[in-house]
């Protein structure tokens, strides 16, 4: 083994929850593993994605280690509002399955879960460019990647691609090997991040002839709510009156108030599952988001 030539047993292209989780996983049953990340520490621990867990996701970071702060920190509800026709109605999941849903940011879950694979040994390679794969469908796959001014390569039993739809691993794919199923939707999503008193205590989706809107959180104090556009749309076309004018329209509460913007962030959104080794990102429609300012 040369300096500048590395083993492992799984390489892991990705540090968002699924690589994460992943290497926390193959640790527990002793197997190896090197996560390669492009970004910094500080910045996956701070992006804003999701924030809503499913039952099996949170039982599963509990059962594991992971999920203590959650547990002290997280919302758990236990049902959702559908509005429409004026009025909001409610559906108890766990009168009805038995199962419910937590709210606990996906940057906390990110941060819990490096603190537990740098605690247990495990290796993150931050700040990890160039990253390639190679010979992944043979007997000894390599990740050539360049990290603190060194090009290395990463010889490795599998590669986990953890990366995302945008990420390297899944263009890597054979298109032989890979059968791809889209659906267009005519419509796209405003999203809006704001410190607002929740109307409810739980999610609300909304059925109106104006379009969809929901509203769901990331903390009892930070919400996190969508409205229904068109595909071609502009957040230009979004001025923060407008916002709240469709939210109250579509969600029908006058409880519905912004008192002021968090940090600003408009981008495109897409996801999709990565077909190398899976992905926690479902595929989603495009998004653009803004921060309303204060409202009275």
């Amino acid at each position: 083994m040369t300096e500048n030539k590395l083993r492992t047993q799984v390489g892991i292209v990705g540090a968002g929850p699924a690589g994460l989780m992943l290497s926390h996983l193959l640790h527990l049953e002793g197997i190896d593993s090197v996560i390669l990340e492009n970004r910094g520490r500080d910045y996956i621990e701070s992006r804003i994605r999701a924030g809503l867990i499913e039952q099996w996701a949170s039982d599963l970071l509990v059962e594991t280690g992971v999920g203590a702060r959650m547990q002290r920190e997280g919302m758990f509800h236990n049902g959702v509002y559908f509005a429409f026709g004026g009025a909001l109605h409610y559906i108890n999941f766990r009168e009805v399955v038995g199962k419910g849903v937590t709210i606990y940011g996906q940057q906390e879950l990110v941060k819990d879960l490096i603190a537990r694979r740098l605690a247990d040994g495990g290796q993150i390679l931050f700040e990890a460019s160039a990253v390639s794969v190679h010979d992944f469908a043979g007997r000894a796959p390599k990740i050539r990647f360049r990290h603190s001014g060194r090009d290395i390569e990463l010889a490795c039993d599998f590669i986990g691609g953890c990366d995302g739809f945008h990420g390297i691993c899944r263009p890597s794919i054979p298109a032989a090997a890979l059968t791809p199923y889209d659906r267009e939707y005519p419509f796209g999503w405003v999203g809006i991040l704001s410190e607002s008193p929740p109307p409810e205590h739980e999610l609300i989706y909304a059925y109106h002839e104006r379009g969809f809107a929901l509203y769901t959180m990331r903390s009892p104090t930070l919400a996190r709510l969508y409205i229904q556009c068109a595909p071609d749309d502009d957040i230009e076309n979004w001025p923060d009156a407008r916002i709240w004018q469709e939210l109250h329209a579509r969600i029908g509460s006058p409880r519905v108030r912004c008192y002021r913007r968090v940090s600003p962030r408009c981008a495109a959104s897409w996801s999709s599952p990565c077909n190398m080794a899976g992905s926690f990102s479902p595929a989603t429609p495009p998004i653009f988001s803004r921060q309303p300012a204060q409202k009275a």
